[in-house]
């Protein structure tokens, strides 16, 4: 009969392996890799899917109300949207409110017109491993995560449009 150290032994490493063999499945978005396809709902009313962008850089931004710093972020991000909307750029804001009227109630107090997607069941959320709120990706034209940024910090905005400016290559 083995004692319990001697199982232990044993056990603990496999469960430890099959833990970060897990976690390499479900490793957060990184840049360099194709950013994962998805459908949602926009606040017009119609389905945007991200696959539909390609040719566009896109900066896909996760947001809730409930979030000090996104409310924050928001009008910057706007004011993103306005300088480079024209220039093959598409800002997409993902909110992950269980009730898309108070994002909608936020949106419209900020004047936000970049397009509004819903994640009520948050599965894209958990599909881009959200971490942290907000949670900014940049996807080149080809699909692919160039830039990924947890939180938000004043002075950020800088960096995101300059990152901008360079896949829009202006």
């Amino acid at each position: 009969m083995m004692s319990k150290l001697t199982i232990n032994r044993f056990v603990i490493p496999l469960m430890s392996a099959a833990l970060l063999a897990a976690g390499a499945v479900y490793a957060a978005v990184k840049p360099g890799q194709t950013a994962p396809d998805f459908t949602l709902k926009s606040a017009g009313g119609t389905n945007t899917r991200l696959h539909e962008q390609r040719g566009k850089v896109v900066l896909v931004n996760f947001w809730a109300t409930w979030c000090g710093p996104c409310r924050k972020e928001m009008p910057k991000l706007e004011a993103i949207y306005q300088q480079y909307r024209g220039s093959d750029f598409t800002l997409l804001g993902v909110n992950i409110d269980n009730d898309p009227g108070n994002a909608m109630k936020m949106v419209r107090r900020l004047k936000v017109t970049f397009p509004i997607l819903f994640d009520t069941d948050k599965k894209v959320s958990e599909l881009y491993k959200v971490s942290a709120m907000p949670f900014t990706i940049i996807i080149d034209r080809d699909g692919k995560v160039r830039h990924v940024h947890k939180g938000y910090v004043s002075g950020v905005e800088k960096k995101y449009s300059a990152e901008v400016k360079a896949l829009i290559g202006k």
